[in-house]
C-alpha cells in the first residue's frame, strides 16, 4: 500500500472565544475557529485580501491550553490533521463539517496581548514552554509592507 500524507499547517487568528466540552471520559475538548488570510494582486494591480475559515478541535491537554491560553484575536501556529464527520440532522438531512485536528500548537501572541508564547504538544503529557532567544525584539520590530515586495 502506498505511504499517504494528512498533515494541515496553518498561521492565523482566532475568530471567538473557544468553546470547552469535558468528555464523559474527563478529557477537556476545545472547538475553536481560526482565520487564515491569502493576499494577492488583482488585474488591475491592487491587492485584495481572501479570508479563509478553518473549524479546529483539540483534546486533552492541548484542549486544557487552549482554555487558558487562547482568547479571540489571538495568534497561533497550528499542525494538524483534516478529518470530515457527517451525521443526519433532525430533518434527515446528511450534514458534514471538515475539522482541522490540531496536533501542535504554538501561540504566536505576544505577552503584551495577554499572552504567554510557547510550544504546546498533543503528544506529551507536559508542554515546553520556549522562551524568546535573544534579538527577536528586532526581527519582530521589522516588518515588512507591500511596497518592500519587489512584484
Amino acid at each position: 500500500m502506498a505511504k499517504s500524507v494528512n498533515k494541515v499547517i496553518l498561521v492565523g487568528n482566532v475568530g471567538k472565544d473557544p468553546e470547552i466540552k469535558v468528555a464523559s471520559t474527563g478529557n477537556a475538548i476545545a472547538t475553536f475557529s481560526l482565520a487564515t488570510t491569502d493576499r494577492t494582486k488583482d488585474q488591475t494591480g491592487n491587492w485584495t485580501d481572501r479570508t479563509e475559515w478553518h473549524n479546529l478541535v483539540a483534546f486533552a491537554r492541548t484542549a486544557e491550553i487552549v482554555r487558558d491560553y487562547v482568547k479571540r484575536g489571538s495568534k497561533l501556529y497550528i499542525e494538524g490533521r483534516i478529518q470530515t464527520r457527517s451525521w443526519d440532522d433532525k430533518d434527515g438531512q446528511k450534514k458534514y463539517r471538515t475539522e482541522i485536528i490540531v496536533n501542535d500548537l504554538v501561540l504566536l501572541s505576544g505577552r503584551s496581548e495577554g499572552e504567554s508564547s510557547g510550544n504546546y504538544s498533543r503528544s506529551s503529557s507536559s508542554y515546553d514552554q520556549r522562551q524568546p532567544a535573544p534579538g527577536d525584539d528586532i526581527v519582530q520590530s521589522t516588518e515588512i509592507t507591500d511596497d518592500d515586495i519587489p512584484f
